[in-house]
């Protein structure tokens, strides 16, 4: 019988590989909305988030009090036709909060060469378009970190939560046993795309979209404060059923050590 073991990680980007708190894509949202004469909160911009970014401004225009606002100003409902300009002016908006939110997250650099030692592939999948991650690959690879395989939105017909960005890393990788890959990320669609792609999934709940608040920001606020809303945030990334719920991927090693011991057992992810 060949042992099965760890063989790849699909990361996500936005508030798992990079800007804490994933920031640049609320920004963009906010912004783009604020364009139309919308006016859009960041926690209603965050809804969608995981989806690649046209269903991202699809699923907000779809919320009531958007929705709403939109009928006002245009007088009818929103077409696709409409979700194509906006995603044509979002583009250049998040190219912009990219350049501004690129920083590695604490440890990720640290995370890819323990992977690298290890012989363990790096791959991910994005809701980001390719011209974001033509953008941010770069100024990624500059601070340490660097894919060996990817898919992003458009890339593949289906989206999150659909596994077909996964499958398509999986053919890049050579590796056909989706037991042998973890999925990390930081939104709901992104967890299911790894359970329907079959794998072991990881939710990062504090550095991610769950909480919200940069790196800057958590560090700043009253010990008290930032313990009560780390654990609001590991619990709302608990209830997306993950195999593992972590902080930050900086947390992901000794995950990666208990599944091999748990697919030594013969054991499978919860999807």
């Amino acid at each position: 019988m060949i042992k099965t073991s760890i063989e790849a990680i699909i990361f996500d980007w936005a508030g798992t590989t990079v800007d804490f708190g994933s920031r640049a894509p609320m920004g963009a949202f906010v912004n783009l909305f604020k364009s139309e004469g919308i006016a859009m909160t960041i926690a209603q911009a965050r809804i969608p988030m995981g989806t690649n970014k046209w269903d991202h401004i699809n699923a907000l225009l779809h919320l009531p009090e958007i929705q709403s606002q939109w009928l006002r100003i245009h007088g009818r409902s929103h077409v696709n036709a409409d979700v194509d300009r906006l995603l044509g002016v979002f583009i250049p908006m998040n190219m912009v909060s990219i350049k501004e939110c690129s920083q590695l997250i604490p440890g990720v650099a640290e995370l890819a060469k323990a992977l690298r030692d290890r012989d363990i592939k790096i791959g991910s999948t994005t809701g980001y378009t390719k011209e974001l991650l033509d953008l941010l690959l770069p100024l990624a690879k500059e601070q340490g970190y660097e894919v060996d395989a990817l898919s992003y939105a458009g890339d593949t017909p289906l989206g999150r939560p659909a596994a077909q960005m996964m499958h398509k890393c999986a053919e890049q990788l050579g590796f056909d046993n989706p037991l042998s890959f973890i999925k990390i990320d930081d939104t709901q669609p992104g967890i299911d795309e790894g359970k329907a792609f079959g794998c072991w999934t990881v939710g990062v709940a504090v550095s991610g979209n769950a909480l919200g608040l940069s790196y800057e920001e958590l560090s700043a606020l009253p010990q008290e404060e930032a313990t009560k809303l780390k654990e609001i945030s590991r619990n709302a990334m608990q209830a997306m059923r993950p195999d593992y719920v972590i902080d930050s991927v900086a947390d992901l090693l000794p995950v990666i050590d208990r599944i091999n011991r748990r697919l030594d057992l013969g054991e499978k992810p919860n999807s």
